[in-house]
C-alpha cells in the first residue's frame, strides 16, 4: 500500500515536470531496468559490486570483532585504537576515497572504503556487548571449568547476538553507500557505481534511476541474507547455552 502511494506520487511528479531528463516516470525506469537486465554487462557489473562491497564488509566484520576481543582483554589495545576510530568517524567519506585513489588501484578503492566505514561500527558494538555480558554467568562458567571456546559459544555468543545483528544491519547499509560512492568517484569498470557515473555523464536519467534501484535492491537482499546467516550461526549456540544454564542452576 505504502509503495503504491509513493509510486503514484512519483508518477504525478513526473507528469507535472513533463521532462524525462529531470524526472522519468516509474514505467520508463522499469522499462530501462528490464532492458538492462537482459544484458550480460548488467550482471557482470552487479556481481562485481557485490563481491567488492561484501569483501570489505566481511573483512571489517572479522577484524572489528578480533579488535574488540583484543581491546576487551587489553586496555592498551583499546587506547591505541580509539584515536584512529575517532578520526575515521569524523573524516568525510569522500576524503578517504580521494586519498585511497592515490594509494590503491581503482577496483580496490570500494573494498577499502567499505571496510573503513564498517570497522568502527563492528568494533564498538562487539566491545559493548562483551562489556555487558553477565558476569555471574562468566563466573559460573569458570567454576565449571569451561574452556574458552565453550565460554564463547555458551555465554558470550548469546550476549553478543543483538549487538552483532545491529552492527551488521547498520554496517551493510553504510558499506553499500560508501562502496558505490567509491566506485562512482573511482569510475571503477564493471561496477554499479561506474554505470551510475556513465549515466550521469551522458544525461541518461532513466538509466540513472534504474541503476540506483538495483543498488537499493541488492543492499536490502544482502542485508537479509547476512542477517539470516548470522541468526543461524548464533542460534546454534543457544541449545548449548540453555543446557549450561540448566546445569549451573541445578
Amino acid at each position: 500500500m505504502a509503495a503504491g502511494f509513493w509510486l503514484a506520487v512519483w508518477e504525478a511528479a513526473s507528469l507535472a515536470v513533463d521532462l524525462e531528463l529531470l524526472l522519468p516516470s516509474p514505467i520508463r525506469v522499469a522499462e530501462r531496468l528490464a532492458s538492462l537486465a537482459g544484458q550480460a554487462d548488467f550482471w557482470t557489473s552487479a556481481g562485481g559490486s557485490m563481491a567488492r562491497i561484501f569483501l570489505g564488509f566481511t573483512a571489517a566484520l572479522l577484524l572489528g570483532t578480533a579488535g574488540a576481543a583484543l581491546s576487551f582483554r587489553l586496555t592498551a589495545a583499546e587506547a591505541l585504537l580509539r584515536p584512529v576510530l575517532r578520526i575515521v568517524k569524523a573524516t568525510p567519506v569522500a576524503s578517504f576515497i580521494i586519498l585511497a585513489l592515490v594509494w590503491i588501484p581503482s577496483p580496490g578503492v570500494p573494498v577499502f572504503t567499505s571496510f573503513l566505514m564498517v570497522f568502527p561500527i563492528v568494533f564498538e558494538n562487539v566491545l559493548s556487548g562483551m562489556h555487558h555480558t553477565d558476569r555471574q554467568l562468566l563466573e559460573m562458567g569458570r567454576m565449571f571449568r569451561l574452556s574458552r571456546a565453550a565460554l564463547f559459544r555458551q555465554i558470550y555468543a548469546p550476549s553478543l547476538a543483538p549487538y552483532l545483528s545491529a552492527a551488521c544491519a547498520t554496517g551493510l547499509g553504510l558499506a553499500w553507500k560508501a562502496g558505490v560512492a567509491a566506485e562512482v568517484l573511482a569510475n571503477t569498470r564493471l561496477s554499479l557505481g561506474g554505470k551510475i557515473y556513465a549515466a550521469k555523464i551522458y544525461l541518461e536519467t532513466p538509466d540513472l534511476f534504474a541503476w540506483t534501484a538495483v543498488v537499493i535492491a541488492m543492499s536490502v537482499a544482502l542485508e537479509k541474507l547476512v542477517s539470516l546467516a548470522l541468526r543461524r550461526v548464533l542460534s546454534s549456540c543457544q541449545p548449548e547455552a540453555s543446557h549450561a544454564d540448566r546445569a549451573t542452576s541445578d
